[in-house]
């Protein structure tokens, strides 16, 4: 099953703009999704950029939230428990929360996706995307995902 995975800061395989990039404000964008299937008791998202130059490069990883919340404000804090629900981990930099895009050259595509999950998690802030994805398998309800692209302009 799929999930339909938005955002208003850009459409899908569109260019992400700046100010969520290094280029600019460095904050996560506004996300949105569509009710999740039944069962699903919490959700889970991994943003990542698989034509980083040393392999795949994680922006974001964020877990247990609400099955009940249909998005993500703009600018979710890195801290550990952001007030909008869920819990952070540690993204490709080795810190909590989110980084924007910032390819070193050329153009990237960025993917986010939503995982409905049939539990919850109830792990500690700080998982990595490999840690995530162990926790998960043979959890995922259904999937979403929303690839966006982005190049510097030097």
């Amino acid at each position: 099953m799929a999930i339909i995975l938005t955002s208003t800061a850009f459409a899908a395989g569109e260019s992400i703009p700046a100010k969520y990039t290094c280029d600019g404000k460095n904050i996560s964008p506004p996300l949105q999704w569509e009710p999740p299937p039944a069962g699903t008791q919490s959700l889970a998202l991994i943003v990542d950029d698989p034509d980083a130059p040393s392999g795949t490069f994680v922006h974001w990883v964020y877990y247990d939230l609400s099955p009940a919340s249909r998005g993500l404000p703009e600018g979710v804090p890195a801290n550990d428990k952001p007030t909008e629900g869920g819990t952070n981990g540690k993204n490709g930099a080795n810190v909590s929360g989110y980084t924007g895009p910032c390819p070193p050259s050329g153009s990237h595509r960025y993917f986010f996706r939503l995982y409905a999950l049939d539990s919850k998690l109830d792990a500690p802030a700080g998982m990595t995307k490999d840690q995530l994805l162990q926790a998960i398998e043979g959890h995922v309800l259904a999937q979403g995902e929303l690839m966006g692209i982005y190049s510097r302009s030097k």
